[in-house]
Parts: C-alpha cells; sequence; structure tokens
C-alpha cells in the first residue's frame, strides 16, 4: 500500500490524469481498472473525473512489486554508468528573458528540442529549465509526485526565441488558459524570398500530412491590409470553418526592411503575429503566397498556386539559398519568436502584474550577419 498527500500542484487535476503520470508504465486500463479497485481519496472511491483538492490523501493498495512495475522503478537503476547518467543535469544552453514566482522566459537557441523525443530524451529545453530551478531552489522534485515545470507553448528544433514556462501547475493552467484565449500575442520575426512592400493579412486552411510532418495551406486569400494595430484581427476574424481535415489559419506579416544581395536577389525582413497558433504555419503561409523563409527546403515547392503575381520563382528560390549556404552556413529555415505581449485585461487575477507587459528576444547571430548588422 502507498498513501500520497495531494500537494498544491496537484490539486485541480483529474484522478485519472494523475494516476496515468504518476503510474507512467500503465496502460489506460490498468488505470481505470485500478480507479475501479484499488484507489481511494481520504478512504472512498472516487471515479476517474474526480479533482483532487490540496491536503487529500489517495490511497494504492497494491503491492511494492506491483507498484515499482506501474511506475517503471523495476530495474530503472541499471549499471553504475546508467545510474550516473541518471543524475547528469541537461547543460544549460537558453538566455533567462524574465523569471518572477510564477512563470519563467526562455530564450531558445538554434538546435534544441523545447520537449524530449525518441532520439533525445535528456538535453532538451523542458530538463533544462528543470535543471535550473532546482539548482536554485525554486524546484524541488522530492515533494512533487507528477508535476514539473513545463513550457505553455512549443518552438520547432531549428527556430529560436521566446518559450513561456509556468513554474507551478497554476501558473502553467494560467498561461495555457491565456494562450488559449488569446490573451497573449506572439510575434516572429523571419527573413523571406522576394520584396513585399505592404502588410498583409492572410487566411487559409490548413491541413496536416502526419507521414510527412508536413502542412499544406490552401485556400490562401489576403483578407485585407493588416493595420499598424496590433489587435485588428481576431480568430474571429476567420470565415472558414474547422473540418475534419483542416483548421482556418489567420497569419498577420508586416514588411520592415528589403535586404539587396545583389545580382537580383533580394529578401524581406518581415515581423509576423500569428493569430492562430498551428505547427508550420508560418513556413507554409508564406511559402504558399510566393515568398518562403530562406533557407526552408521543406516549403519552398509550395510557391506554386500562388495568389501573388509577384511572387518568387523556384529558380529565385534556389539561387538565394545556395547564396546563403555558401557566404553564411545557412542550412535550415530562419525563424525567430522574438516577442510576446500579454493582454491588457482579462489575465486571471494572480497573474493580473503581467496585463500589458512585452518581452523581447534579442536577435540571432545568424540574422544579424545576413542583415548585414555583424561581420562575418
Amino acid at each position: 500500500m502507498r498513501e500520497i498527500t495531494i500537494t498544491a500542484n496537484d490539486s485541480g487535476r483529474r484522478l485519472d490524469r494523475f494516476l496515468r503520470k504518476y503510474l507512467s508504465s500503465a496502460s489506460l486500463g490498468e488505470i481505470y481498472k485500478l480507479i475501479r479497485k484499488d484507489v481511494k481519496v481520504d478512504g472512498r472511491r472516487r471515479d476517474q473525473s474526480y479533482m483532487l483538492q490540496e491536503g487529500e490523501t489517495l490511497t494504492l493498495y497494491l503491492s511494492d512489486d506491483v507498484l515499482d512495475r506501474l511506475t517503471g522503478a523495476a530495474g530503472s537503476a541499471g549499471s553504475g554508468k546508467q545510474a550516473a547518467n541518471a543524475g547528469r543535469k541537461a547543460r544549460k544552453q537558453f538566455r533567462i528573458i524574465y523569471e518572477d514566482r510564477n512563470i519563467l522566459i526562455a530564450d531558445k537557441p538554434f538546435g534544441l528540442l523545447t520537449h524530449g523525443d525518441r532520439n533525445e530524451k535528456k538535453n532538451h529545453l523542458a530538463n533544462q529549465v528543470r535543471d535550473y530551478l532546482i539548482s536554485t531552489g525554486e524546484f524541488d522534485p522530492r515533494s512533487e509526485k507528477v508535476f514539473s515545470p513545463s513550457p505553455a507553448n512549443r518552438l520547432d528544433r531549428n527556430t529560436t526565441g521566446l518559450v513561456l514556462f509556468g513554474k507551478t501547475a497554476a501558473a502553467l493552467r494560467n498561461l495555457n488558459m491565456m494562450i488559449r484565449e488569446d490573451l497573449t500575442d506572439k510575434y516572429y520575426l523571419s527573413i523571406v524570398h522576394g520584396v513585399i512592400t505592404e502588410p498583409l493579412a492572410l487566411s487559409g486552411d490548413l491541413s496536416k500530412d502526419e507521414q510527412h510532418n508536413k502542412v499544406r495551406i490552401t485556400g490562401i486569400d489576403c483578407i485585407a491590409p493588416a493595420a499598424d494595430s496590433d489587435h485588428k484581427f481576431s480568430r474571429s476574424s476567420l470565415s472558414g470553418s474547422a473540418s475534419e481535415n483542416s483548421l482556418p489559419v489567420l497569419t498577420e506579416v508586416r514588411p520592415v526592411e528589403v535586404t539587396d544581395f545583389g545580382r537580383g536577389m533580394k529578401a524581406t525582413l518581415v515581423e509576423i503575429r500569428l493569430v492562430t497558433g498551428r505547427s508550420h504555419q508560418i513556413r507554409a503561409h508564406m511559402a504558399g503566397i510566393g515568398h518562403p523563409v530562406i533557407g526552408d527546403s521543406k516549403y519552398a515547392s509550395a510557391t506554386e498556386g500562388s495568389f501573388r503575381t509577384d511572387g518568387c520563382s523556384r529558380e529565385d528560390i534556389r539561387r538565394l539559398n545556395e547564396h546563403l549556404a555558401r557566404t553564411y552556413g545557412l542550412s535550415t529555415q530562419l525563424l525567430h519568436a522574438y516577442r510576446i505581449a500579454f493582454a491588457e485585461e482579462g489575465l486571471p487575477d494572480d497573474m493580473e502584474y503581467l496585463s500589458g507587459r512585452e518581452f523581447t528576444a534579442p536577435l540571432p547571430h545568424t540574422f544579424r550577419k545576413i542583415l548585414g548588422r555583424e561581420k562575418l
């Protein structure tokens, strides 16, 4: 038998979701069977949707052997080498842009995963932030059963910039709600092929090809020139609707400056605001109007069928990408999540102090080189 006292970070979590994290090696069927037969909260049976409260005692009527198997503890110590690796901290590569009692805003570098995957389970941003908070005493994993400081947004491996972390379960829930309810605005900087001279608000329907980890945006249109106001467009501006195979998307694009590389090769630094935040949305939308992100080979072919007559040809894109690869070593898309702005109103009471505040990440080295702001 094992008794677990529910902490503040586990309060408000469904019973089945708590157990899925705590008994990480158990199947979903095993979890539901345990809830029916072998689990009590303060001495009472509860159904799977019961919301745990701070101070309650969760009792698991299981043998130590079964608990070790379901938590993955059996055999986890392994060899001396495995034990040493398990205790090794992830090397800190991120920069802290802002931190308070509730949140941490990290500047993720190029090449670092936000979360781990099958190939990289240790050295990713989430683990690096966790290890940093352990080192400062802000997080004690020994006092937590399932909670760990986690990111509320995600960036691709090769996208740099701002990632929001909740340091407590309540803060993480608040950040997720604020993103879901459009109480945060996320801005990106990118350099795209060709010349863009006017602000744009681009709509379309996004579908995903899971097999190739790629998205496609169809029906791209410019619903209106994007105004200077950051909040002119919202999700309610979308005319499309979610379907079984696609979701409506909206991207605001504002040109900042044009760089001329000579021999007819030009590119535009743009600020992009994600009204909807879908995977690969920026890359697919910019390619779809004939101005793909420089260095982005995956979506360069999506320029065909562009509604813009001034979009770049495949030959234009190939020539500039080859030049950038030779001169600057650019081999992947150039995308930087450089600014996050919190809404003036509507934030949760315990995070109202963030109302109207903005946070920015400095321009990465590769951007500065390509824009001529730093010597090669």
